[in-house]
């Protein structure tokens, strides 16, 4: 399997007046393409911080994170926001939908921002839609939606323009079990279907459990 995503000997520390306090403490691994990958760990482990320099959003203190075959340790600031924009998706905890839009508002906005242009062909909005149960949905405005139904929109919105990766942070952790289930559910679908890379950040064994492969954190490190 091709790897899509390495991190080798990757370390990141905050300092605190002073002090420089370690919260990753030289991670190295591999998500292969097309792989649905869980990182899993106690509340303060590390890996929200992981997860935001994976996706470009933090530098590391030192060591290297590798998508198809460029470093975003080493690339300048304005290069590092071009690889997320187009090669990474995210869904976060708590959404993140603009509430004055539609469904397909939020995605066409995304499409815009990944695209310069909001010309792009509605097939495949379309497409991802179907795929999460959303159609009848496409003009309802975010308070129009159930919480589960909110997660599959941002959900669709973050793999619209097919980016390699899809990063996911506690994706269920504001919702009920079955809207958990539900929106785990979709995530196996789009791994099956469009062969969608996915990391999820989870500290719930049942949501890991959906995964292909979990990679254990505790205090910094991966520790299985």
């Amino acid at each position: 399997m091709t790897a899509i995503l390495r991190t080798i000997d990757l370390k990141k520390s905050y300092k605190i007046g002073k002090i420089d306090v370690p919260v990753l403490r030289g991670l190295s691994f591999e998500v292969g393409e097309g792989e649905f990958v869980a990182i899993m760990g106690p509340s303060g482990c590390g890996k929200s911080t992981l997860l935001h320099l994976l996706g470009g959003l933090l530098s590391p203190t030192s060591g290297s994170i590798i998508i198809d075959d460029e470093d975003l340790a080493k690339v300048s600031d304005a290069r590092r926001t071009d690889i997320r924009r187009r090669k990474i998706g995210f869904v976060f905890q708590r959404f993140n939908l603009f509430p004055t839009l539609s469904a397909e508002g939020n995605l066409k906005l995304a499409e815009k921002i990944h695209s310069g242009n909001g010309s792009r062909s509605s097939d495949r909005r379309r497409e991802v839609l179907k795929l999460l149960k959303l159609e009848d949905k496409m003009h309802h405005r975010p308070l129009e939606l159930s919480g589960g139904e909110q997660q599959r929109v941002a959900l669709a919105r973050a793999v619209v323009n097919g980016p390699a990766i899809i990063l996911a942070d506690e994706p269920t952790g504001n919702l009920d079990t079955e809207n958990s289930q539900i929106v785990l559910d979709m995530f196996r679908d789009l791994n099956k279907e469009f062969g969608q890379t996915i990391i999820m950040i989870t500290h719930n064994p049942e949501a890991a459990a959906a995964c292909s492969r979990t990679i254990q954190m505790r205090d910094g490190h991966i520790v299985n």
